[in-house]
C-alpha cells in the first residue's frame, strides 16, 4: 500500500513539476551542448555508454547540464545510483549513504555511484569523510559544482576525479532547447498551439546568458500566463517575453548596426575621457547581452592605441581585467570590466604607438641597407667577418647610455617616434630629447673628424 501511495505521489509531482524539470534530457541523444567532452566518440560519452564511469567532477555555471549528466548516468548504469545535495545533507547522511553502498557491495556485489550536487557546500571535514570510500572503491563519486573545484573542493578529492568543465550554452543550443519545448507533446507544449515571435525568442535567449533553465522558466511563465485567443493560439510577443524574464529588451543587434555603433560610441567616450558616457555605453552593451570578452579585447587595444606611453599601466590594467574575467566570469566580472573602463577613461591619452606604422610604411616604400656591422650578431662571424666590431655596450657607460648608430647609414637623423607631453610620456620626451641631442653632437664630431681625414 505504501508503494502505491509513493507511486501516486511521484506521479502527482511529475505532473506538477516545473517545465525545466519535465524537459530535463533523459538520454545522451537528448542532451544539448558540451560537445567538447560529450559529443560522439568523446571520452565521457564512451564511458557512459559502456557503463564505465569513474569518479568525475562536473564544473560549470548554472543551467549547463551538470545535474542532467548525473541523471543520465543514473538511467544508463547498472550500478545503484544514490544522490545527496550538499546544501541539505550532513555527515550523518553521507555516512548512511556509504554504509548502504558497503552493504550492496558485500551482499549483492552491486556498485554504487554516489552523486553529490553542490559538492563545494560540503565543508572540509565532510569532504574528508567521503575521500577514503572513493579511494577504496566503495562508491564511484560524481560531483557537481558551480565553483572552481581547485579552490572549493579538497585537493585529494579533485586528484581522484576526472574534471569536466561545462561551458555556457551557445545561442544555437538554447534555440534547440526552445524548439524541443514547443514540439514535445508529452513533456512540453507540443500539444498546444504556441506561437512565439522571432524577437521574443531572441530576447529570451540573449538574456539567458547560456543558461537553459532560464530559457525554460521564462517560456513556461510566458505560456502559462498568456490567455489563448479565440482560436486557442497562445501568442508570445516581445512584451510578453520581457515580462516573463523581467528584463527589458534593448535595441541591439550583435551583428548589425547597433553592435558597431554602440562599441564605437564606447571607444570614442573612452578616448574623449568621459567616464560617465563610457559607463553608459558599457552598460548598454552588457545589458543587451554583448559578449564581455569582445569588450575586453577592444579595451586592450584601446590601452595600447589611445593611452599608450602616457600611462603604460593602462595596458597592464586591461590585461589583468581580461585574465581576471576568465577566472571570475559573470556576473561578478562586471566589476572588473567597469574598473578597467574607468581607468582607461580617466587615464592621460597618447596615440604615439602609431609611430610604428610610420616605420612600417618606410620599410614598405624605401630600399634600405642591411644591418650596420657593429649591430650584427658576433657569436658566429666575429673573427672571420668582423660582425659586432665597434659595438658600444651601453651598460658600460655612465647613465647606461652612449651615443651610437642604430639605424642604417642612409637613415641617420630619421625619427619615427615623437613623444607627447602627456602623463608618463612627458618624462620619456625629456629623456629622449637629451639622448637625441647627444646623438646629434656625436654625429657632428664624427663628420668633422671624417672631413679632416679626407682633407689630409
Amino acid at each position: 500500500m505504501a508503494d502505491l501511495f509513493d507511486e501516486q505521489a511521484e506521479q502527482a509531482r511529475q505532473d506538477r513539476a516545473p517545465l525545466a524539470d519535465r524537459m530535463r534530457p533523459r538520454t545522451l541523444d537528448e542532451f544539448v551542448g558540451q560537445e567538447h567532452f560529450i559529443g560522439e566518440g568523446k571520452l565521457l560519452r564512451r564511458a557512459i555508454e559502456a557503463d564505465r564511469v569513474t569518479s568525475v567532477l562536473f564544473y560549470g555555471p548554472p543551467g549547463t547540464g551538470k545535474t542532467t549528466l548525473a541523471r543520465i548516468i543514473a538511467h544508463t548504469t547498472e550500478a545503484h545510483f544514490a544522490s545527496l545535495n550538499a546544501v541539505l545533507s550532513g555527515v550523518n547522511d553521507l555516512r548512511e549513504a556509504i554504509q548502504k553502498a558497503k552493504n550492496r557491495l558485500r551482499h549483492h556485489q552491486t556498485r554504487t555511484i554516489l552523486f553529490i550536487d553542490e559538492v563545494h557546500r560540503f565543508n572540509t571535514a565532510q569532504q574528508d569523510a567521503l575521500l577514503p570510500h572513493v579511494e577504496d572503491g566503495t562508491v564511484t563519486f560524481v560531483g557537481a559544482t558551480t565553483e572552481n573545484p581547485y579552490f572549493e573542493v579538497n585537493d585529494a578529492l579533485v586528484s581522484r576525479s576526472r574534471l569536466f568543465e561545462l561551458e555556457p550554452l551557445a545561442e544555437t543550443h538554447l534555440r534547440q532547447v526552445a524548439a524541443m519545448v514547443l514540439t514535445d507533446a508529452e513533456r512540453g507544449y507540443g500539444d498546444r498551439d504556441v506561437q512565439i515571435t522571432e524577437d521574443a525568442l531572441d530576447h529570451l535567449i540573449d538574456t539567458a546568458n547560456g543558461d537553459a533553465r532560464s530559457v525554460l522558466n521564462a517560456l513556461e511563465l510566458a505560456v502559462e500566463t498568456t490567455a489563448p485567443d479565440a482560436d486557442g493560439t497562445v501568442y508570445i510577443d516581445l512584451d510578453v517575453a520581457e515580462d516573463s524574464i523581467q528584463q527589458r529588451a534593448v535595441l541591439y543587434d550583435k551583428e548589425g548596426d547597433a553592435h558597431f555603433d554602440t562599441i564605437s560610441a564606447f571607444i570614442k567616450s573612452l578616448r574623449g575621457s568621459d567616464p560617465d558616457a563610457a559607463l553608459y555605453w558599457l552598460a548598454r552593451m552588457l545589458y543587451a547581452g554583448e559578449e564581455p570578452r569582445f569588450i575586453l579585447r577592444r579595451m586592450l587595444i584601446f590601452a595600447a592605441e589611445d593611452v599608450g606611453i602616457a600611462d603604460p599601466r593602462a595596458l597592464q590594467v586591461a590585461q589583468s581585467a581580461a585574465e581576471g574575467f576568465d577566472y571570475v566570469g559573470m556576473p561578478e566580472g562586471q566589476f572588473l570590466i567597469a574598473e578597467c573602463c574607468l581607468y582607461l577613461a580617466t587615464a592621460p591619452k597618447s596615440n604615439t604607438t602609431f609611430a610604428y606604422f610610420d616605420a612600417l610604411e618606410h620599410v614598405r616604400e624605401e630600399q634600405t641597407e642591411g644591418v650596420p656591422q657593429h649591430l650584427k650578431d658576433p657569436s658566429r662571424d666575429k673573427d672571420g667577418l668582423g660582425h659586432g666590431e665597434g659595438y658600444k655596450y651601453p651598460h658600460a657607460y655612465r647613465e647606461h647610455y652612449t651615443p651610437q648608430q642604430y639605424l642604417p647609414n642612409e637613415m641617420q637623423g630619421t625619427y619615427f617616434y615623437d613623444p607627447s607631453t602627456e602623463g608618463y610620456e612627458e618624462q620619456v620626451a625629456d629623456r629622449l630629447a637629451q639622448w637625441r641631442e647627444r646623438d646629434f653632437d656625436e654625429d657632428v664630431v664624427k663628420r668633422a673628424h671624417q672631413y679632416a681625414d679626407d682633407e689630409a
